[in-house]
């Protein structure tokens, strides 16, 4: 499988043959869709909390007599129903984390992966060096690519400059080729890789 590879302006210098076995998978939504859920739920950090009518301070005292005030009858005012009250089913810290394993973690991404492929929303970037840490590179670069949808920039190795012209491009997601993972390929459209990233990638999952 080749793919054109373009310069920063979008023109053809060359092409590069992908390998089949991290390029050419199978589509697999259901796996990709799980391992997407999982690693959003690991996110979380299930830290909320609120007190329970039992942890709200006060409240030991029946405000009034049960019988012949005319209002309802009530034995605490931290009852949930009273402002200051406790919480009915209060939320606690709970770990929502969900585990994969490393054999699916793989198996999706390289679907996510050969999906961008097949769908022609993979474009594969000679180098990315900048002459300066300026956004205008980066956003010309996009349009000479007419990309105006979300979109993945992976690079093989951290620049500061490019990290820094990235920064202010609204829908772009810049990452390193070694954090790949399958939420930001589904949450992109387009996905942009250097050559040296694809390099990276194919080394990383080659005998996976």
């Amino acid at each position: 499988m080749k793919v054109n590879v373009l310069d920063i302006k979008a023109k053809k210098v060359g092409e590069i043959e992908l390998s089949d076995s991290v390029f050419g998978v199978e589509y697999n939504e259901p796996l990709i869709h799980q391992v997407v859920v999982a690693q959003l739920a690991n996110k979380r950090q299930g830290t909320k909390s609120t007190l329970t009518r039992t942890e709200v301070r006060g409240g030991g005292k029946k405000p009034w007599r049960q019988k012949g005030t005319g209002r309802a009858r009530q034995g605490s005012i931290r009852s949930p129903q009273w402002t200051g009250g406790g919480v009915v089913f209060a939320p606690k810290p709970r770990d929502f984390s969900q585990k994969i394993n490393k054999k699916m973690k793989v198996a999706a991404t390289l679907s996510a992966l050969s999906a961008k492929v097949s769908d022609n929303d993979f474009i594969v970037l000679d180098k990315l060096v900048l002459e300066e840490a300026k956004t205008k590179y980066i956003a010309q670069m996009l349009k000479a690519m007419e990309i105006d949808k979300k979109v993945l920039l992976v690079v093989g190795n951290d620049d500061e400059a490019v990290k820094r012209a990235c920064a202010n491009i609204q829908n772009l997601t810049l990452i390193n080729a070694s954090l790949i993972n399958v939420y930001d390929l589904a949450a992109n459209t387009k996905c942009i890789f250097t050559v040296d990233a694809v390099n990276k990638i194919e080394e990383a999952y080659k005998n996976e």
